[in-house]
């Protein structure tokens, strides 16, 4: 078992962390996209709510 820790110590594989980056970086991105879906989501019922208002008011005329 040691022999197996050393030799990943020497290929410098434990230091590696390019995976990690990678994750963080898709996290930060999982995030983001999420704020925006909420963000025109809620806009998206706004405007919903604004035309319906509208064709209220047109058809009632």
């Amino acid at each position: 078992m040691r022999g197996l820790i050393g030799h990943i110590a020497r290929r410098g594989l434990l230091k590696c962390e390019k995976g990690a980056t990678a994750v963080e970086y898709a996290l930060i991105l999982a995030m983001i996209v999420l704020v925006m879906i909420v963000a025109l989501a809620n806009v998206a019922n706004r405007t919903i709510h604004m035309w319906d208002d509208v064709e209220t008011k047109v058809t009632e005329a």
